[in-house]
């Protein structure tokens, strides 16, 4: 069905196994990422007459840009939000473990664990501390000052830098 500024269905149909793979593989839940999926599109839906792309890979674009978006808003809130699929009456399909399953192993989590201890492994150890910090213990960033005895801006670099690299060793496998 062609809407006014976007072909949802068709954005739809070339992307909604690749994206949802795409929250998988950066939320290592599957059903957060079933969330943060539909969310997306539930977005693209209700954006889509603002949208001025001309191009399938301009609407790739703005779809994976609204992608991002939702990732970064649920790991700043640690959830995701459900008012714009609410409103619309959109909901996130129903799960089961063969559906878990057959995601996760789509998603080739494993795989990714494995290259992310040996990507970890390449940061130096007050990087990797302060990422850690930051990442698994979801601590500010004054605490990681304070344990590590830097400054509010050096754990912000040290945080930074790593998650850089990280996101720098982990992207090309990804694509």
């Amino acid at each position: 069905m062609r809407h006014a500024g976007i072909d949802v269905d068709a954005l739809y149909a070339r992307h909604h196994d690749d994206l949802l793979l795409f929250f998988v593989r950066r939320t290592a839940d599957v059903e957060v990422a079933l969330d943060l999926w539909s969310e997306t599109f539930a977005q693209a839906v209700a954006g889509r007459r603002k949208f001025r792309g001309k191009t399938d890979a301009e609407a790739a674009a703005w779809l994976y840009s609204i992608a991002r978006n939702q990732l970064a808003r649920y790991l700043r809130r640690g959830y995701a939000e459900r008012r714009a699929m609410q409103k619309l009456g959109l909901e996130r399909p129903p799960t089961d473990d063969e559906l878990v399953a057959d995601i996760w192993q789509r998603a080739q989590l494993d795989a990714l664990r494995i290259e992310l201890i040996a990507a970890l492994a390449t940061l130096s150890e007050p990087v990797r501390e302060a990422v850690k910090l930051r990442v698994v213990d979801e601590r500010p960033y004054v605490e990681i000052a304070t344990r590590l005895r830097i400054s509010e801006q050096a754990a912000r670099a040290r945080v930074s830098r790593g998650l850089s690299a990280l996101a720098e060793a982990l992207e090309p496998a990804r694509s």
